[in-house]
């Protein structure tokens, strides 16, 4: 499991063009990729399971914890994301509610973890 931000803080300024925001990039795919949103209510889980494909989780509201196949949870919020590799197993929980962006597919890599071209 890699944990990592993507909230402003991190974020790159972009002036071009009479333009004025922040932008943060996320991840890099050539191939087939599924985008969802989930919802986890107060008390919500996705169950501890292996990735069919490699994820990438981003919490855009909430609060929750996460774990790799160590089982050890750390906290999650918001700007903050995990990625798991394709077999790895892990599970999603929150007390208080969660939303989440979940961007999978076999070529998605977490924009920092992808080699220069």
């Amino acid at each position: 499991m890699e944990w990592f931000r993507f909230d402003e803080r991190v974020g790159n300024p972009i002036t071009e063009f009479g333009s004025d925001f922040i932008m943060s990039k996320i991840a890099i795919t050539e191939e087939k990729t599924h985008i969802t949103c989930m919802y986890l209510q107060v008390g919500g889980s996705i169950g501890y399971h292996p990735a069919v494909v490699n994820q990438l989780l981003l919490v855009v509201k909430g609060e929750g914890t996460v774990c790799g196949e160590e089982r050890e949870f750390i906290s999650i919020s918001e700007g903050e994301a995990v990625f798991w590799n394709k077999g790895e197993k892990h599970e999603t929980r929150s007390e208080k509610g969660l939303t989440a962006i979940v961007i999978e597919g076999d070529g998605v890599t977490p924009d920092w973890m992808a080699s220069p071209s």
